[in-house]
């Protein structure tokens, strides 16, 4: 089964790829991709002012295998 996940927070820089305080946010999980969205756009909305915050919606799907990273 899909799941969808709202992930992120403030980043050091704008390079966004190293958070402050070591780990991202995690919310969630959400059956739907509308659901997730609505969730992103409370926590976007709510930094938009800082330049250094940013949330993405992750798609997740046990039956599917992550791509090789290799």
């Amino acid at each position: 089964m899909t799941s969808f996940w709202v992930v992120g927070g403030e980043y050091k820089d704008t390079h966004f790829n190293e958070i402050i305080g070591g780990e991202e946010k995690w919310f969630g999980p959400f059956t739907d991709y509308d659901a997730a969205k609505e969730e992103w756009a409370k926590h976007a909305w709510q930094t938009v002012d800082t330049c250094t915050c940013r949330y993405r919606i992750e798609c997740i799907n046990p039956d599917i295998p992550p791509p090789c990273t290799d």
